[in-house]
């Protein structure tokens, strides 16, 4: 279930966020991530925030499915792209098969630990054979609330990438870093990219 302090946040800080996240390009990960799903696919973009990285997917001819548990976000990525996101949270992902690729870029982070495996799978089955799907996500242990109230679930990477061929998912890059987010703190994480067995 979403955390409703975490959405509230979002709510409150959507034009923030645009302003911290909005690139003019896709970044590396994005940019691999276009160029490894089928040309002109569809991507579910889950958790899309303002929806900059779907706008940057609909440039490159794929149809980006833009959704978001943040009414506020929801209104900001449809009034800056006019891209049809919609309101939705991970508990709503019930398709089959309907995608080329999913995209949940530091989205899933703020699931319940017990619910992760779950939601990974639904999107597992969300996927098409052969589709794409990529996370990013904070590392280290536990869950606990930032400085500005959002509810985080951390995870090692062997865990992640566990969870990831547990749902039929082959892992085919990693990459850990470190980065600065809304609440100005700077955390490691580990992004991941994987494709369905086809």
């Amino acid at each position: 279930m979403a955390d409703k302090r975490t959405i509230d946040v979002y709510d409150q800080k959507a034009a923030e966020y645009i302003k911290l996240t909005a690139t003019s390009a896709p970044d590396a990960h994005l940019q691999g991530f276009i160029d490894a799903v089928t040309p002109g696919g569809r991507v579910l973009d889950l958790g899309c925030g303002p929806a900059t990285a779907s706008a940057h997917m609909r440039a490159a001819g794929l149809r980006p499915d833009p959704v978001d548990a943040s009414q506020g976000m929801v209104e900001l990525a449809n009034a800056t792209y006019d891209i049809n996101a919609r309101l939705g949270t991970f508990d709503d992902l019930m398709a089959v098969q309907t995608y080329d690729g999913v995209w949940a870029n530091f989205s899933l982070l703020h699931a319940p630990r017990a619910d992760l495996p779950r939601y990974i799978k639904a999107i597992s089955t969300a996927l098409k054979p052969g589709g794409v799907f990529l996370t990013g996500m904070k590392t280290g242990e536990g869950q606990s609330r930032d400085t500005i109230e959002r509810l985080y679930t951390y995870v090692s990477v062997a865990e992640l990438g566990q969870m990831l061929k547990d749902a039929g998912l082959d892992i085919t890059f990693t990459k850990e870093g470190k980065d600065k987010g809304l609440s100005g703190s700077i955390d490691p994480f580990v992004i991941m990219r994987a494709v369905k067995h086809g």
